[in-house]
């Protein structure tokens, strides 16, 4: 598995790549370093996503699930709904005003999830913040 530092509202956050979304994974990494906007999601609950519009990431879904556990990072790839990454803070169940995603379960936080619900709480009430995923040195 490979390490990923990701940074956001005074946090560092260390996440593993998930073995089950391979192409997932082999495709983001070629995007790092990746430096977005992280806001809170719509619908879907305690969760924040990147808004990627008609990005194509050239992948389909692997391992896809639209019930994320805390600290789990799902890509989705489009279609019903625009492409987006998803990150769970709490309780979440990933959706869009079309109804149910679901995403590639291709990253987990492994350290630092204790500050996830300080990060979805900073962007809840103080709106868009940058967000930046590097691999670790």
């Amino acid at each position: 598995m490979t390490r990923l530092r990701i940074t956001s509202c005074g946090h560092v956050f260390t996440a593993e790549t998930h073995p089950d979304a391979p192409e997932t994974v082999a495709a983001f990494l070629k995007l790092l370093p990746y430096r977005q906007k992280l806001i809170h999601v719509r619908w879907s609950g305690e969760g924040c996503w990147i808004p990627m519009g008609e990005f194509k990431l050239g992948v389909d879904f692997e391992n896809h699930t639209s019930h994320p556990s805390v600290g789990d990072i799902l890509f989705y790839p489009g279609g019903y709904s625009e492409t987006e990454i998803i990150l769970a803070y709490g309780s979440c169940s990933f959706s869009s005003k079309m109804g149910q995603l679901a995403g590639n379960h291709f990253l987990t936080i492994v350290e630092g999830k204790d500050q996830l619900r300080a990060l979805g709480t900073k962007v809840l009430w103080e709106g868009a913040q940058d967000i930046v995923f590097e691999l670790v040195a």
